[in-house]
């Protein structure tokens, strides 16, 4: 029996190497979530972006709508940055509300 009811997909929109793709790393986790366990692939998964602090929000707004884009999530999507905390709460608070 499976308790997880909700998985975070977490992705970095300003990878540390300039040379990362977020989308190819999103999909290749997917890809591996797949075949660790299609039972827990097909839970409701969110996506959270993350590291929105190191861009100009400009900047930040077409990152965030790219990935989106090319990854075609359909879910939820938070933008928060763990440094700051900016967007955290709302996370947090979204997610008691779903398991609640």
């Amino acid at each position: 029996l499976q308790r997880t009811r909700l998985l975070l997909h977490l992705v970095d929109i300003a990878p540390l190497d300039p040379d990362a793709d977020p989308v190819e790393g999103a999909r290749a986790i997917v890809g591996e979530l797949k075949k660790f366990s299609p039972a827990l692939a097909k839970k409701k998964r969110w996506l959270v972006l993350n590291k929105i602090d190191l861009l100009p929000p400009a900047e930040r707004d077409a990152r965030c709508g790219e990935i989106v884009r090319r990854l075609r999530f359909r879910g939820p999507v938070f933008r928060i940055s763990g440094a700051t905390g900016e967007g955290t709460k709302e996370l947090c608070q979204a997610v008691m509300r779903d398991l609640e």
